[in-house]
């Protein structure tokens, strides 16, 4: 079975990709290449059903606004420091924002992945939900916390999701493994270049 035809795998490679450009005495993330392991991510969160379809479709936007600014800027730190210097990084469609919410959604499918791992079972609504719960709730009101709560029994069995993702129970839970590991250096990374610099903490809190 070709990696191709299995996003998973693809997804996975990609983070460790990215995960072995920070083990240097000076860490640094492309924009462009951060952005290309992103997109693969798209397709996943699509399979979640119709449910996530919404956000699969605000995650990509997200993703294309970060690969536009790689035409004009290299890495995410110098992304970061120029909107903060243009005083526009705290502006609703500013790439630093964009950054954050990205970081969430990874952040989020690292949680699933930890919490499906752990768990073993074959449902993945409470995997997801605490997901949720962990890292988009405290940003979200009533009314998206409630329609997120109602879409969890539309949410695919871990057997379906494995069938969409062309993987086996070993694969995927070596795959899903590789993803918890290498994004975990990636997320913190991220936030650490906001938690550096003045007004970068209250960047990280915003929506």
């Amino acid at each position: 079975m070709a990696a191709r035809d299995r996003p998973l795998t693809k997804i996975a490679d990609a983070f460790i990709e990215l995960a072995e450009s920070l083990n240097s005495p000076n860490p640094r993330l492309e924009v462009s290449q951060f952005a290309r392991a992103c997109r693969l991510v798209s397709p996943l969160i699509g399979f979640l059903g119709i449910a996530f379809k919404f956000a699969e479709i605000e995650f990509s936007s997200k993703v294309d606004n970060l690969m536009e600014a790689s035409r004009y800027v290299s890495t995410l730190d110098a992304m970061i420091d120029r909107e903060i210097g243009l005083n526009c990084a705290k502006s609703s469609n500013s790439n630093s924002r964009n950054l954050v919410r990205v970081k969430r959604s990874i952040d989020m499918l690292k949680v699933i992945f930890e919490q499906i791992l752990a768990k073993r079972g074959n449902s993945i609504m409470g995997p997801v939900s605490t997901a949720y719960q962990q890292v988009f709730a405290p940003y979200h009101g009533w009314a998206i916390r409630t329609a997120v709560s109602a879409s969890l029994p539309t949410l695919p069995t871990k057997a379906r999701l494995m069938k969409k993702l062309n993987e086996n129970e070993a694969t995927v839970n070596a795959q899903m493994q590789n993803f918890v590991v290498t994004s975990a250096p990636i997320i913190q990374y991220i936030e650490n270049l906001f938690h550096s610099r003045v007004s970068g903490d209250e960047i990280l809190g915003l929506i």
